[in-house]
């Protein structure tokens, strides 16, 4: 009776599930199962083949998990639909090498050179309506910023109506709004743990007096705290039109990114809000063009 002999200690042999080579990535996202790991490494050892290429043979995985895995190994994070709850227009994380992204990718390069280069490390990402995208897009340059290495903080400083809760699909019950009414800490910040550098911190309960809120002392100083342990932080506002919360933070922030509206924001709308800045004394750093 013909029998097959296996290694003495198995373990030995597959790839171990804290390994970053490619089998030890796919048995750690659960891929393949550590079963299929060993049939992959016989094909692997009888071909003289690499582990991925044995194990798209045998069918079990895809060229797409090959390239999420691969992306893994050069600490560039992604997700393939249904691995996670967050919003399908989170197409950073969804479609990392769309066209799409690869516009936010240039916008993050302007502003590394022409804001964070030059000492800065908060970010306020405003829009003249509140209907003109400023939470999905700051949600996505969140991601691509965090993929770049960058320890990234969100911020949902919109106290009226916030989104990033419902983006990230996140849980909490208290965020910002409690911070600063002294009833919550830095731990109500959430760490996404599909991505290796980035946290949000939500909008929390929301409170009958947001720009008062904001234009505390203490917003000012946890603002410093949170610049100290991240590099990045990127502070979703409230449109201009809906209050004057943006001003109160980009006084702090110093910063200014204003997302437009393609066929709806008005030249004479960007030249105010831009003046209305100067005089808090923050910088529009510049503009983006948006048609979703």
């Amino acid at each position: 009776m013909n029998q097959t002999s296996l290694p003495a200690s198995p373990s030995k042999a597959m790839p171990p599930h804290n390994d970053s080579s490619i089998g030890g990535l796919l048995l750690s996202t659960g891929k393949i199962t550590p079963e299929n790991a060993e049939r992959v490494l016989r094909m692997q050892k009888e071909l003289g083949i690499r582990f991925g290429e044995a194990a798209l043979r045998l069918g079990l995985i895809t060229e797409a998990d090959i390239q999420q895995v691969l992306a893994r190994q050069f600490d560039y994070p992604y997700l393939q639909p249904g691995d996670a709850k967050f919003s399908d227009k989170l197409v950073a994380a969804y479609q990392p090498f769309s066209r799409q992204v690869e516009t936010l990718r240039a916008v993050r390069s302007q502003l590394m050179l022409r804001w964070f280069a030059r000492g800065h490390k908060s970010l306020v990402i405003a829009s003249i309506d509140q209907d003109d995208g400023a939470s999905l897009f700051a949600a996505n340059l969140a991601v691509v910023f965090s993929q770049l290495g960058e320890n990234t903080l969100l911020v949902d400083a919109n106290l009226r109506e916030p989104r990033q809760q419902e983006i990230f699909d996140l849980q909490t019950k208290q965020g910002l709004s409690d911070i600063l009414a002294g009833r919550a800490d830095a731990r109500s910040i959430s760490k996404i743990d599909s991505f290796v550098s980035l946290s949000v911190l939500t909008a929390g309960t929301l409170p009958p007096n947001p720009q008062e809120l904001l234009s505390r002392t203490v917003f000012s100083n946890m603002s410093a705290e949170f610049e100290t342990a991240h590099d990045i932080v990127l502070y979703d506002t409230v449109a201009f039109t809906s209050g004057a919360d943006a001003l109160a933070i980009a006084g702090r922030a110093r910063g200014v990114l204003l997302v437009v509206r393609k066929n709806k924001t008005l030249l004479e709308d960007v030249a105010a809000v831009s003046e209305q800045l100067a005089s808090a004394g923050a910088e529009l750093v510049g503009s983006v063009l948006v048609d979703f």
